[in-house]
């Protein structure tokens, strides 16, 4: 066989030695399960299929959602050769080969579906070969992939494709295609004379995270365990054997791609938003997964530097000594230390003064120039720095009453520049009032008295 096969024939579904979730692949628009957005009656996709006006396109979405099957009933219900092949296998030789057949086939009057699966992982290179051939009409692209096409996809291919955004299937969905895949004598499990309960079926779909794939795995395995010997007695799958099948939930889940940046910024915006329980929520969703603890700890100090600053300065040594722990103890011991660092900064006061406050310092140290240190602030060590200027008129805190200086102490081209603002949440508001204190004692100093340098 070689590394790029047409798409199986719909009578080729009975072969058994097929895992169930190929078995069951839906073969037309009316079978399948799920994005109703995208091909429910008068809805973008099927109106472009039934037109025969596809186009290239870009199925978007997390794994177990449809995206090779829409691929697969794009090619027939449009009558075109379908050539599949993964991003993981093929090289540019492959991809040039494939192109100047799919060129050929065109003179012959033969149209050719390309789908990429995992289309992420090709390089620049590879991804710009496939640029002249759909431009010129020789193929129709259909690519898919679970990270966002935004940041992994060539902008000149993506501005020549059609983007769409498959969702994850409702456990309602889960549940018919697991009761469809039961009931199927042909292609399903039918012969085995197999029951379930929707509750059970249920817990299936929930574990799996809306993953159509990995439900039909786990029924299949299920129906293993009820029928071990391949009987054809009547057995029920259990909760019991449903629990033995799954061992270990599968969570939607990637380390290194976006759902990593959503579950993290969830977490981020629910400590933000004081709402402990959610934060407590997407932690586990993370750490559960497998996500390395310590970034996690690195992100945490990150919130309490960024959102509660200095309106509970002991946020940030709470999170330190979490991070500490984590590092110590290692886990699953170490997931209470970032829950209860998660918790403390959902409750604290909040404040982005700080945050702000660097901001606003780095976009003038980027837009200002950068004018030299007066001369009274910097340090004379030597006779002829003294005769230069360096350190005359310094005015020594200690030896002022009040301890404040009435002496500038930015440079002459920011002498009045406020950045930090305290709030008025938590300790901020003591600052608040320490630096109105300042600033009545600075005004109050009506001549500027040189003092000892220091």
């Amino acid at each position: 066989m070689g590394l790029f096969q047409p798409a199986p024939n719909a009578d080729s579904a009975s072969d058994r030695t097929r895992p169930l979730a190929d078995r069951m692949r839906p073969r037309t628009l009316e079978e399948f399960v799920g994005q109703e957005h995208l091909i429910g009656s008068g809805k973008p996709l099927r109106t472009q299929i039934e037109r025969d006006d596809t186009g290239s396109l870009l199925f978007w979405g997390p794994p177990g959602t449809g995206k090779t099957t829409l691929a697969k009933i794009i090619a027939r219900m449009t009558k075109a050769e379908f050539i599949e092949f993964s991003a993981v296998l093929a090289g540019i030789k492959e991809i040039k080969q494939v192109m100047a057949d799919a060129e050929c086939a065109r003179q012959y009057g033969t149209r050719t579906i390309v789908f990429i699966d995992e289309i992420h992982r090709f390089n620049k290179a590879q991804q710009d070969a496939f640029l002249p051939h759909v431009e010129k009409g020789n193929i129709r692209l259909i690519g898919a992939t679970t990270e966002n096409p935004s940041f992994e996809i060539n902008a000149a291919l993506l501005s020549r494709c059609r983007v769409y955004v498959l969702k994850p299937l409702t456990e309602d969905q889960v549940v018919l295609l697991l009761r469809r895949a039961l009931e199927d004598g042909e292609q399903g499990l039918g012969a085995l004379h197999l029951t379930a309960s929707d509750e059970t079926l249920k817990k299936i779909a929930n574990y799996t995270s809306g993953d159509a794939r990995s439900a039909y795995n786990v029924l299949e395995v299920a129906a293993g365990l009820a029928h071990p010997a391949g009987g054809k007695e009547p057995a029920e799958i259990t909760d019991d054997i449903v629990r033995d099948a799954l061992q270990k939930r599968v969570l939607l889940y990637d380390k290194t791609g976006e759902e990593h940046y959503n579950l993290i910024s969830a977490l981020h915006k629910s400590v933000r938003n004081s709402d402990p329980d959610a934060a407590l929520y997407w932690l586990g969703r993370m750490l559960e997964a497998g996500e390395d603890p310590l970034y996690v700890a690195r992100r945490v100090v990150r919130m309490a530097v960024e959102d509660i600053g200095l309106a509970d300065p002991n946020a940030l040594s709470l999170c330190m000594a979490a991070r500490d722990a984590v590092d110590f103890i290692g886990m699953p011991e170490g997931n209470l230390a970032l829950a209860q660092a998660v918790v403390y900064l959902s409750v604290a006061p909040k404040s982005n003064a700080l945050y702000t406050a660097y901001g606003a310092v780095q976009q003038d140290v980027e837009q200002t120039s950068a004018d030299p240190v007066p001369l009274h602030l910097r340090n004379a060590p030597t006779a002829l720095m003294k005769g230069l200027g360096y350190g005359k008129d310094y005015q020594y805190a200690h030896d002022v009453e009040g301890k404040v200086a009435k002496m500038q102490c930015l440079p002459d081209n920011l002498p009045d520049r406020v950045y930090y603002q305290p709030t008025n949440e938590g300790v901020e508001k003591r600052i608040r009032e320490r630096l109105e204190e300042i600033k009545r004692v600075r005004t109050s100093q009506a001549v500027e008295k040189p003092s000892r340098p220091k």
